[in-house]
């Protein structure tokens, strides 16, 4: 199936962009008559068939339309530190678009090695992961935030960091409620300082384990993402078409 891009679709008509244009009809090979797939990042997934075959501006008749695609009726947000070699992040964030989330934030911790990320270049690997896994709901990018600002804004019911600090922790299926929202907390290399703990804890934030290996960031990041998904597929949370 090939899949293309389109957020700003309406109608019956709809012209790709130039991009996705020359990789429709250059890289690709289609021409008219061909069948493409389309989706919005909305949760609008289009069926359509190519009336011109232009590398610079390829048109598409709408045949089909299927909204809220797939729907999950759980929100995912991970919030987590980028790594100093940014590739990884890179990959965290295609793995995570492919298993399933709703949000992402860059958070700058305590012992953040990464303080600055080009929003553009994440946003082109969430939306390319997002095309290759066949999903119509493209997630959130948010800005980079401190810690701080993230812990005193967050507004989830369930909230969770995920730590390598000395004390009791949870694991997700011991706290975490199968078809609910939630936002966990991912840290740097040096993981979050135990002041960075408290401090969550004050505002919510249950402290959890993701196994008894120690982890890198971005595979963090994967687990919870993977576990949350898992416990609602347990509970039939998905949504069957």
């Amino acid at each position: 199936m090939h899949l293309f891009y389109t957020p700003d679709i309406e109608g019956e008509i709809y012209r790709l962009n130039p991009e996705e244009s020359k990789h429709c009809i250059k890289v690709l090979r289609l021409e008219e008559g061909d069948t493409v797939a389309l989706v919005d990042g909305r949760g609008g997934f289009y069926s359509g068939i190519i009336t011109v075959a232009n590398v610079k501006g390829c048109q598409v008749k709408v045949t089909t339309c299927t909204r809220q695609y797939e729907k999950r009726p759980f929100c995912l947000h991970i919030a987590i530190a980028p790594t100093k070699n940014i590739e990884r992040t890179e990959w965290f964030l295609e793995k995570c678009t492919e298993i399933g989330i709703d949000e992402f934030t860059p958070i700058a911790a305590a012992h953040s090695e990464r303080r600055v990320v080009k929003e553009e270049r994440l946003e082109k690997v969430i939306v390319a992961a997002m095309k290759q896994s066949l999903k119509a709901y493209l997630p959130v990018l948010h800005p980079m935030m401190r810690f701080q600002e993230f812990l005193v804004n967050c507004q989830y019911k369930h909230k969770f960091i995920a730590h390598c600090q000395p004390g009791t922790k949870k694991r997700l299926d011991e706290v975490y409620t199968a078809g609910e929202d939630a936002v966990i907390l991912i840290g740097p290399e040096g993981d979050f300082s135990e002041e960075e703990v408290a401090e969550a804890a004050k505002y919510g934030f249950v402290s959890i384990t993701l196994g008894p290996s120690r982890l890198r960031t971005e595979t963090a990041g994967v687990v919870a993402c993977h576990s949350i998904n898992f416990l609602n597929e347990q509970q039939g949370r998905f949504v069957e078409l």
